[in-house]
């Protein structure tokens, strides 16, 4: 539903060189990745719509408006990208605590939903966020923020480190170019969640976990999470 390649493959071809030079400052050392440790959350069935708890976590978020590829989606990603890294290496250098950098997620929403429906990208609403583990603190993230704007200036009002805790969820992997994602959303949101007694309880999720640098986008994997609760009956 939501075309992110534009963004998505500035950031990381930004970025690259730097994640390299950095990496190899350090012995290698044991990474956490989530992707591995936490596959329910991140390795759903493409077939089947599923029901999942999930954990609140950290994220760095931006808050924006407006279409994928925009100045303002561009600029978000441009912070994000160099503060999460920041925290990265921090937490290497320092924690002694080395991790891989988890994938770029979105929430979306619209004040009116039917903006998604005719196409009204203007109106799109959207906090583009990476996940910070547990063990990183405001202080951390604070010093990272500071770091990044010796370069990038001062940083988006709405740069933030914020938990979100979502809870119960439906989620399924959608495999496919982001622009065919409508179909199984509007499955989800007609027909999984009523046919299940439940109701919308938060905003639109989506993690990619492709790159379009390198992936054809028939074969993109994409997250898509909607958190819900039960319908409240009379």
């Amino acid at each position: 539903m939501f075309s992110i390649e534009f963004g998505l493959t500035f950031a990381i071809l930004f970025f690259k060189g730097h994640r390299e030079a950095q990496e190899r400052l350090e012995p290698l050392m044991t990474k956490i990745d989530f992707k591995k440790t936490q596959k329910a959350l991140y390795l759903p069935s493409a077939k089947t719509i599923e029901l999942i708890d999930v954990p609140p976590m950290q994220y760095a978020m931006i808050d924006g408006k407006g279409p994928p590829g925009n100045d303002t989606y561009i600029a978000a990603l441009g912070w994000l990208y160099p503060v999460s890294y920041g925290i990265k290496f921090r937490s290497k250098l320092e924690l002694k605590q080395d991790y891989v950098v988890p994938p770029l997620e979105g929430l979306w929403w619209a004040e009116d939903y039917t903006a998604y429906t005719s196409d009204r990208r203007d109106e799109w609403l959207w906090t583009m966020m990476i996940r910070v583990p547990d063990w990183i603190n405001q202080t951390i993230f604070d010093a990272c923020v500071a770091k990044a704007a010796i370069k990038l200036g001062n940083p988006p009002a709405t740069l933030r480190l914020e938990t979100l805790h979502e809870g119960q969820c439906a989620q399924i992997m959608h495999i496919g170019p982001y622009k065919d994602e409508g179909p199984t959303i509007a499955k989800i949101h007609y027909q999984f969640i009523p046919d299940h007694g439940l109701i919308e309880n938060g905003n639109h999720h989506e993690i990619y976990l492709g790159d379009p640098r390198k992936t054809a986008p028939e074969k993109l994997r994409t997250v898509l999470r909607q958190p819900v609760r039960k319908r409240e009956t009379a």
